[in-house]
């Protein structure tokens, strides 16, 4: 290479745009509720997190953890790794809504004013673990480096196989790699637990436990006419129907929700199978029964040909209120847009229970991060549709053929729990959660089907709030306990 050609290649490497990550910053807290006391230290910091495979640079991820400050089980101590889904999407909002030990409190199906403030968390999952929250590359104040493909990690394998590495590189700096390690995901971060939950055994990392809250593992459903569609979402349209008050009366949640369940089961999917096949007599039955349990007049649903669209849903069931329901949460209202405003995908996007929260947990969150003395930029990503947008569906389902773009993840859950027979499954549901119907996750985990004895590890609870479970007080109340026991049963093994 002659000397001009090498001082022209110097000249690109230095022009190239590098990251600098900032400084990580750490604060001491006391956590309290009553007489209960957890000090503790967060710690923001941007880890280079390495390539598996080429080992090369992937990037800086952002990662904000709580450890408690010499705990009396030391040796024993769990470390929780979380985030939020989107795909796109940073851990802000599980962290600052929730599980983290501050909270920014809710009240029912209020607005936040955009000036909340947060304060200590009593349902917190610090009281059973150290909790890392970890924003997914693209998102938060997670940086890809110039030098490494985006493509790579912006997609269902690559984003559960850096997210793998992004754990890697926390516990070698914190030297934690004997602690019990847990995984807690929200929405498609449910699917990201289902593929890190089996990357991390094969690249020899033990997973103790695994929380998924508002799942989805199989995106096959959210195929226009899916049949499977149509079967969760029937019973999310029922309690919704019931919370407004136009159908159940005398029934609670439970009740109302189980009776839609059945009716899925034993009525309402038989007749979806058989399609205009099904005689009139029979149709016009099952509109009736439809109707006495979603609230709709029976000849639209006939028109319908028996199935409802979740919009449908939304603008149709307190029509003559001039509102429209949410999608997250389907308790929270809001006035309806006028008819000039009637474009299905800007109506597909909004959503009352997301204004409720989103801009002041994100504001909350950010004033944490400066109490911590972490200096990022003036640009968080919350919600990155840029990588929402160019996301990879492609997944091959282990000891399947091709690789879809609709995955289902459930194989990659069955395959962990083959292999890892030790470790637990705990799945978290809302009666009206829109989002990640919970009818779906637990067809498609009893299509498993999994031997008894492995059946045995895996729990289900589902509560009176929307895919955002954290948002609702009473959810985080009964939430609590139950993470206890959960945490609580590595020691029956």
């Amino acid at each position: 290479m002659s000397e001009n050609e090498n001082t022209q290649q110097n000249t690109q490497v230095q022009d190239k745009p590098v990251y600098n990550p900032p400084e990580a910053a750490s604060k001491k807290f006391v956590w309290k509720n009553g007489k209960k006391s957890i000090n503790y230290t967060a710690c923001a910091e941007a880890l280079p997190v390495y390539d598996y495979d080429s080992h090369k640079l992937i990037g800086h991820q952002f990662m904000l953890s709580y450890v408690a400050d010499n705990p009396s089980n030391k040796e024993d101590r769990p470390v929780t790794f979380l985030w939020n889904g989107g795909p796109g999407g940073s851990s802000a909002m599980v962290n600052i809504g929730g599980l983290g030990p501050h909270r920014v409190p809710t009240v029912g199906t209020e607005h936040l004013t955009p000036t909340a403030k947060f304060e200590d968390n009593p349902y917190t999952l610090l009281q059973e673990s150290d909790l890392i929250f970890l924003d997914a590359f693209g998102t938060g104040y997670s940086h890809v480096d110039p030098a490494f493909d985006k493509k790579k990690v912006w997609g269902v394998d690559g984003d559960g196989a850096s997210m793998a590495s992004g754990i890697a590189a926390w516990l070698e700096e914190h030297d934690r790699w004997h602690s019990p390690l847990y995984l807690y995901g929200e929405s498609y971060g449910t699917m990201r637990n289902a593929v890190v939950y089996r990357i991390l055994g094969e690249r020899g990392i033990g997973v103790t436990g695994v929380v998924e809250q508002s799942s989805i593992l199989d995106y096959a459903p959210t195929l226009s006419g899916n049949d499977a569609y149509y079967m969760g979402m029937l019973p999310l349209y029922a309690t919704a129907a019931q919370h407004f008050k136009k159908v159940g009366k005398g029934f609670t949640v439970k009740q109302w929700w189980d009776k839609a369940f059945d009716f899925v089961y034993d009525t309402y999917a038989p007749a979806l199978i058989k399609g205009d096949s099904l005689s009139e007599d029979k149709v016009d039955a099952v509109a009736k029964q439809m109707s006495e349990l979603i609230g709709l007049d029976k000849d639209f649903i006939k028109q319908c040909g028996l199935r409802i669209e979740l919009d449908t849903f939304r603008l149709n069931i307190l029509a003559d209120e001039g509102k429209t329901c949410g999608r997250y949460d389907m308790r929270f209202t809001t006035y309806k847009y006028k008819p000039v405003q009637d474009d299905n995908e800007f109506f597909a996007g909004e959503d009352p229970s997301m204004d409720a929260i989103n801009s002041p947990y994100q504001g909350a969150y950010l004033e944490l991060l400066q109490e911590i003395g972490f200096k990022g930029d003036s640009n968080y990503d919350g919600l990155n549709i840029t990588v929402n947008e160019d996301w990879d569906w492609t997944h091959q389902a282990p000891g399947t053929m091709g690789s879809p773009q609709t995955p289902d993840v459930a194989f990659d859950i069955s395959t962990a729990l083959r292999r890892n027979p030790k470790s637990r499954i705990l799945f978290f549901g809302g009666y009206y959660d829109a989002a990640t119907p919970f009818w779906n996750v637990k067809h498609d985990m009893d299509k498993l089907w999994l031997p008894k004895e492995l059946k045995e590890r895996i729990e289900y609870h589902v509560h009176e709030n929307g895919h955002m479970a954290y948002a609702a007080t009473e959810a985080l109340e009964k939430m609590a306990p139950e993470l206890h026991d959960f945490y609580e049963k590595r020691h029956e093994d």
